[in-house]
């Protein structure tokens, strides 16, 4: 029988686990270190990848390969895994195919840990970084190429600087050097953007934000598109494209193609190594979290614009970053890539900078000061003074991050609430 492509929202619901006759409705939590086998020879298969099965959940654990299916599905990649979080997910992402001496190509307005793990983490492990401003030119791009470059790196919407990356130009121009782009869409989510789609090759997130949605769970995702041709680029991707001698001498571009190379490598080896794994609990949470995804969002996003413009209409509001804004100057690019929404963020600034900001967020009450964005609740944030903080004033304005910006993620609350919340603040300062 001919499968029919499902739309986003059914993926959100049902994809990634199909209960057989008798079974549970909701994806079973496998809560188990080790799984039983019958002889040495049906496990010898498993540690030989000749076989599908699970042995140890640091590698894999059913109740986890469910939810990343569902992910991969809602993505549109080949193959998928989850990670304990996003911050791991990015780290495993770039650390599959740079090794020492390699050179990363990044987008210098990304979210600041993924910052300091590239710019201090790995290059403590001998990985170099160039950091581009994601509006620069393609000839400067071009520039940036190295002969051990091994891939670029980018955010769909950056948090918190909102800048919405051109993912097309920038994979047409990875790709020219036979390297893949890896897009971090923790913001966009799959239902506003789909990054493969526009030449992307690999795709992270954060699952801790929308996609669980509720401030409950800590994860992380790698979906690989499927499509990047290691092969064709063999002296590259010596990791992809020889044996692995840690591995039994598997070659995994070989064994398991362009479809299923990535993800198998990424678990084999740097989840046997590192063992960053989402716990099954967190995965079943991070489940409910993705079946109302496809509703959430878009109250999201409309929450957000009606709160864009009345910031913008705000005399003590000095500037207002919203890509959705017709004024924005990403609005264009934003409805290339995200014509139904972006997301439920907004950064601003106030008059009498950082001193009133943090006095303006002192007297939120809806809204509530917390490290967190991207989930239900209204949420308010100074990063130069918290996540940014460890970068100096170049770095933050290099990464489209002011000292006085403050970033609100908009929940799904009734707007009017919001709104009021944000009207009785302005008023006190």
């Amino acid at each position: 029988m001919e499968m029919i492509e499902l739309k986003q929202s059914t993926k959100c619901i049902q994809a990634g686990y199909s209960p057989k006759n008798g079974e549970s409705r909701m994806i079973p939590i496998v809560q188990s270190t080790t799984f039983k086998y019958d002889t040495s020879e049906d496990m010898g298969k498993l540690f030989d990848l000749e076989a599908d099965g699970y042995f140890y959940t640091r590698l894999q654990n059913p109740t986890n390969d469910y939810v990343a299916k569902k992910i991969c599905e809602l993505e549109g990649g080949s193959a998928a895994m989850l990670t304990s979080s996003g911050q791991a997910a990015n780290f495993y992402a770039v650390f599959n195919i740079a090794n020492c001496g390699d050179h990363v190509i990044c987008s210098s307005s990304i979210y600041g840990g993924t910052y300091n793990l590239f710019n201090v983490t790995m290059r403590k492990m001998g990985i170099d970084f160039t950091f581009l401003s994601p509006d620069c030119s393609m000839e400067e791009l071009e520039a940036a190429f190295r002969s051990n470059t091994k891939c670029v790196f980018g955010e769909t919407i950056a948090n918190p600087a909102l800048i919405v990356f051109d993912i097309e130009s920038w994979a047409e121009k990875a790709h020219e050097h036979g390297v893949p782009l890896i897009v971090d869409n923790t913001f966009a989510t799959p239902i506003n953007c789909r990054p493969i789609e526009w030449g992307c090759d690999i795709v992270t997130h954060s699952t801790t934000k929308y996609m669980d949605g509720h401030d409950a769970t800590v994860g992380g995702c790698i979906v690989d598109g499927g499509h990047f041709d290691w092969m064709a680029h063999a002296d590259k991707f010596p990791g992809l494209t020889t044996p692995d001698e840690s591995y039994h001498g598997v070659t995994y571009a070989e064994k398991f193609g362009k479809e299923g190379a990535f993800i198998t490598k990424c678990t084999s080896q740097l989840m046997r190594d590192f063992g960053s794994i989402q716990a099954p609990m967190n995965a079943y949470m991070l489940n409910l979290g993705l079946e109302s995804l496809h509703v959430r969002m878009p109250r999201h996003c409309e929450n957000a614009l009606k709160v864009a413009e009345y910031l913008e209409a705000n005399d003590k509001v000095t500037w207002v970053n919203y890509p959705s804004l017709p004024s924005n100057k990403y609005y264009e690019r934003a409805q290339k890539y995200m014509p139904n929404g972006t997301c439920g963020v907004v950064s601003f600034g106030i008059k009498g900078g950082r001193k009133k900001a943090e006095e303006f967020m002192r007297h939120l009450k809806v809204a509530m000061i917390a490290t967190h964005v991207a989930d239900a609740h209204t949420c308010v944030l100074h990063p130069a003074s918290s996540t940014h903080r460890q970068m100096n004033d170049e770095e933050l304005i290099a990464g489209g991050v002011g000292p006085d910006l403050i970033r609100l993620s908009v929940g799904i609350e009734d707007i009017e609430d919001i709104l009021a919340d944000l009207q009785q603040a302005f008023d006190q300062i």
